[in-house]
C-alpha cells in the first residue's frame, strides 16, 4: 500500500506489505520506482527505462496517453510529467498485486493551477482543489512495465472545477473521495 505521507511529488513509497512472494516484491519495487521518476525526479527517460519496448498508457475517462515507447515518451514528456500540479498528493486506500498486474486504487488531489492535458484536455487552469478516486491498473511482461490503465470519474472532476452543475445530474463532487476515506459517511445521498 502506498505511503499516507505521499504529498506533493514526494514518492509513493510502500509501507511493509506481509506476505509478498519474491516475484511480488519485484514488480511492486519496478512500479515504485516508476512513480519515482514521474512524480518526484520528473524524469521522463527514467519512467521509460521501467517500460517495455510496445508500453502503452491509457486515461480512460480522456483517452490521453500513447503507444509505444516513441507515443508514450512524446505524451509523458509534453502532456503528463510538465503538467503534474506542485501540489499533487496521493493518498492510499488499496493495493493488490498478483503474478503480472498490480491494482493501486488511491484518492489523487491536486490544485488545478496548471494545464493538465492528460486529465483536462483543453481545460483552462480554474486554481480550485480536486479530490478524486483514482485506480491504475498496471500490467508487466518481462521485467517491465507493459500498460497502464488509468481510471478516475471525470464527472467528479468537472464538478469541483464548476464546469458540471450536480444539482441537474446524479454525479458528485469531492463528496466521492471523502466517502472512499470515510465509509462511515452517508450513503444513498443521491437517492429520494
Amino acid at each position: 500500500m502506498l505511503n499516507q505521507q505521499t504529498i506533493k511529488n514526494e514518492p509513493a513509497t510502500v509501507q511493509a506489505t506481509p506476505h509478498l512472494t519474491p516475484a511480488q516484491q519485484v514488480l511492486q519495487d519496478l512500479w515504485e520506482a516508476h512513480l519515482q521518476s514521474e512524480f518526484v525526479a520528473h524524469n521522463t527517460e527514467d519512467a521509460l527505462a521501467t517500460m517495455v519496448e510496445d508500453a502503452y498508457v491509457n486515461d480512460i475517462p480522456v483517452m490521453t496517453g500513447g503507444v509505444g515507447k516513441p507515443g508514450v515518451r512524446e505524451f509523458y514528456a509534453k502532456h503528463f510529467i510538465p503538467q503534474i500540479p506542485p501540489d499533487t498528493e496521493m493518498i492510499p486506500i488499496s493495493r493488490t498485486i498478483g503474478t503480472d498486474q498490480l491494482v493501486d486504487e488511491m484518492v489523487f488531489k491536486f490544485t488545478h493551477t496548471l494545464q493538465m492535458d492528460w486529465m483536462l484536455p483543453g481545460v483552462a487552469p480554474t486554481g480550485k482543489r480536486v479530490e478524486v478516486p483514482l485506480v491504475a491498473i498496471i500490467r508487466f511482461r518481462d521485467g517491465k512495465v507493459a500498460h497502464e490503465h488509468i481510471y478516475w470519474d471525470q464527472a467528479t472532476v468537472l464538478v469541483q472545477l464548476g464546469l458540471l452543475d450536480p444539482s441537474k445530474l446524479p454525479v458528485v463532487g469531492v463528496d466521492s473521495a471523502r466517502k472512499l476515506l470515510d465509509p462511515n459517511l452517508p450513503s444513498n445521498t443521491l437517492i429520494n
